[in-house]
Order: structure tokens, then sequence, then C-alpha cells
């Protein structure tokens, strides 16, 4: 039987979960991911959950040409999902908004007790933000980069100190300077919130709040891609 071949932000998320883990899926689409990681048998258990019956067909028949086990769940978020069920839990591809309002419908994931593998496509500040205000530590950040564009994958769990952090200190964390490829994504960061900045300046009627925020951004990254050189 032919391995699953994943993306690199899948592959990234693979790599990252821990080897006998009881794996919850979210937004799982063709169950690429759960069904690869049930192939090697790097997890012990995996369920797919998306909010949609066609994506869960799709992965219904990639588990059944794989050979493995793969229940599946129509539901959002979280929903048909028990805490006791699973030990790690992986989203991928959806705005950072979304997966804060997954994670806030489902406050046993904030226990400790839990692994939160998370790739956000969207407000990867805010996101940053809601975990410190709601106890949730950010353990460790990964860079992949898939075709042109970098991604990080946030590992998080639950049962920190709460903590109230401005935004402008949110575009990365202390794990995301560790991690492999770290001053190259903060580059290309920098690149795009200079932009916003140069089009803020450009404009008639720009709030000087918000102008002042922005400026406070393009200089936290832009200090922290320095000291990584």
């Amino acid at each position: 039987m032919e391995r699953m071949i994943l993306t690199p932000r899948l592959a990234c998320i693979a790599a990252l979960i821990p080897r006998g883990a009881r794996l919850a899926d979210i937004g799982t689409d063709h169950g690429k991911l759960p069904v690869s990681l049930l192939l090697s048998g790097r997890v012990a258990a995996a369920i797919g959950s998306d909010i949609r019956q066609g994506p869960l067909d799709h992965a219904a028949r990639n588990a059944a040409e794989h050979g493995v086990a793969l229940p599946l769940r129509l539901a959002a978020g979280l929903e048909a999902v028990r805490p006791e069920e699973c030990d790690t839990v992986s989203i991928a591809g959806m705005g950072g908004q979304t997966i804060a309002d997954i994670l806030a419908a489902a406050p046993w994931t904030g226990d400790g007790e839990h692994l939160l593998l998370l790739q956000p496509m969207t407000m990867v500040y805010e996101l940053r933000q809601w975990f410190w205000a709601h106890g949730y530590m950010i353990e460790c950040e990964t860079v992949c980069r898939e075709e042109r564009r970098y991604y990080v994958v946030l590992s998080v769990r639950g049962g920190g100190p709460v903590r109230v952090v401005p935004l402008s200190s949110c575009a990365f964390s202390p794990a995301l300077l560790q991690a492999a490829g770290a001053r190259d994504y903060l580059e290309k960061l920098l690149q795009r919130e200079i932009r916003a900045l140069e089009g803020m300046q450009s404009g008639s009627a720009v709030d000087r709040a918000v102008l002042d925020g922005q400026r406070e951004i393009v200089r936290v990254i832009k200090q922290a891609w320095e000291e990584l050189a």
C-alpha cells in the first residue's frame, strides 16, 4: 500500500505528534493527516471531524483504501469529540479567529492534559494574544514553507498563567525565535508589515493610534530579526 503524501504544512504537524498519541483531527478534510499517521503507526488511534459531509466521504474512502480504522464525525469544531477520546488535537488551515472559537467552545482543551497542534492561516498575532489571555502556553513554534509562503505550527497546552499582552508583542513568541528558519520567517513578516505601514502613511484618514500601533509592530519585529543575525 502506498503511503499518503502530505503537504509540507501537514508533514510539519505530523512530525510534532507524539508517538502513540490518540489524535482528534479537526477540519480533517480528506483525512490525509490521520490516515498517514495511522498507516505509519505513529498514532494509536485517530478521529477525523469536519463540518462538511463531502470531505468526510472522501476521508472515508481514503481510510478504506489504505485499510485503516478512522472514525469520522460530522460536526463543527470539537462538538463531537469527548475529552477522554484524545490526548492530541490538530487543527490546520483555518483562520486564527476560527481556531480560537473552536477552543473556546471546548474548555477542556485548556486543562493542560491535551496537546494542541495548530496551524493558523490568518490572524496569527490575535491567536497568540488569545492564548495568553486564556492561560494557554505556547510550548513550541515550528516554521514551515509551502510553495512561496511561510507558515507556523504552534504547539500549545493549557494550564498556564493568564497574561494580558499587547498585540504588538504578539507578532511572535519566544518559542518562535528558537525555531529553525525563524529569521527568514521574520524577514518576510517584517517586509509585509513595512508595506502595511507605508500604505497607512500614504492614506488620508488613518487613526493615529492605529498608525502608532503599526509602527510598534514594525519596530518589534525588526529588533527581533536583527538580534537573530
